[in-house]
């Protein structure tokens, strides 16, 4: 009797472990994770005064792949995700997720203090990382080379400001590449 126990038991064992590692495991397409606390950008933060910005309906959203690692297809990756509420206080994220990677900087304020170089004046070119000093984690976006931003929570969203001066406390801008260290 023990004997069969133990060949009953130890297989039924490892089928209960896989079982409760798939439980456990993240589900391929899932929404990203809540955001940190303080990540929020506030009304405080938007200078609606700089310009206009624009969205879509998340009905009218399709499944895109990350960008192809050039300043473009950065653009085109948030050009493809206008209107997602999925990187709300995500914002370094989506930039990193924009340039096909992630998990490079734990912030948008991690990733200015440790790219270079840095720019503080002049348009930047399409696909450069633009920064403001909001929240205790900063914020970043993606320029779109005419003046405009591409960034999370432009009207709550990924979305599209006419300006770099949509939110408040414009730091400046790094230039567009592949998120390394």
């Amino acid at each position: 009797m023990r004997t069969i126990l133990a060949k009953v038991a130890k297989p039924a064992s490892v089928a209960a472990l896989a079982i409760a590692a798939l439980a456990m495991a993240p589900v391929a397409g899932a929404a990203p994770a809540a955001p940190e606390a303080g990540a929020t950008i506030t009304a405080a933060d938007i200078n609606p005064a700089a310009g206009t910005f624009t969205t879509v309906p998340e009905g009218d959203l399709s499944i895109q792949g990350a960008g192809d690692g050039t300043p473009a297809g950065a653009v085109q990756w948030f050009k493809n995700h206008a209107g997602s509420t999925a990187y709300q206080g995500l914002c370094e994220k989506a930039v990193e997720n924009a340039y096909g990677t992630t998990g490079v900087w734990a912030s948008a304020n991690a990733h200015w203090n440790g790219a270079s170089p840095k720019h503080t004046t002049g348009t930047p070119p399409k696909g450069s990382f633009v920064y403001w000093n909001i929240s205790q984690w900063g914020h970043v976006g993606i320029a779109d080379g005419s003046g405009g931003i591409y960034a999370s929570s432009i009207g709550g969203k990924i979305g599209h400001a006419s300006s770099v001066n949509y939110f408040n406390n414009y730091r400046g801008w790094t230039p567009a590449a592949v998120p390394h260290r």
